[in-house]
């Protein structure tokens, strides 16, 4: 199955409107804190080229959305997913769909957090990405909008790498493959 698609079938469907108002709006490059089970993930934000995307994670973070989830998909230099579940699956709260800022000039490389969507490409919500290499067949083309890349991780990318060999497989309840089988938890998410 072609992995762009793979991007759209393990995401939640709950709904809720959510606050819209800038979160930390003086802060051009916000850095974020990821806790997670395997050690620490400090990732910078990138406001000025995708200001939506970034106050959407800023609100996600705020609201404590992150707290004890997962990262529920884990596919060794590809990527590794996570924002949408606890650690037995049950969806978090969504907020309303944001447009998609890919065209903003980053690119999906290695290093960088991007936003999980739907086939729709103003489809993303809570759920984000981490690439473990350089991906531009999820960079927008003439024929696609691509994936909205935000940020870069700043330290952390052992971790990422430690992730990424974590045994998985497949799951019933997400009817997905690359689902860890000991959960990867994110802790905590807090901006510096």
């Amino acid at each position: 199955m072609n992995k762009i698609i793979l991007m759209t079938l393990i995401m939640s469907h709950t709904v809720q409107a959510c606050d819209r108002t800038e979160v930390y709006p003086d802060n051009t490059f916000p850095e974020v804190l990821i806790k997670t089970s395997m050690g620490e993930i400090l990732v910078e934000l990138d406001r000025n080229r995708a200001p939506i995307t970034v106050n959407n994670f800023l609100h996600y973070i705020k609201s404590n959305k992150y707290k004890n989830t997962i990262f529920h998909r884990v596919e060794k230099d590809f990527v590794i997913q996570g924002g949408g579940y606890n650690n037995t699956f049950e969806a978090i709260g969504e907020c309303d769909k944001i447009f998609n800022e890919s065209g903003n000039g980053l690119k999906n490389t290695k290093g960088t957090i991007a936003m999980a969507r739907y086939g729709d490409p103003h489809s993303a919500t809570s759920q984000f990405y981490f690439n473990l290499t350089d991906t531009p067949s999820l960079d927008p083309n003439s024929k696609n909008w691509g994936y909205v890349v935000f940020g870069e991780v700043i330290e952390g990318m052992d971790i990422l790498q430690k992730i990424s060999t974590v045994k998985v497989s497949y799951s019933d309840i997400l009817n997905s493959d690359n689902v860890p089988i000991e959960p990867v938890i994110i802790i905590e998410v807090t901006v510096n």
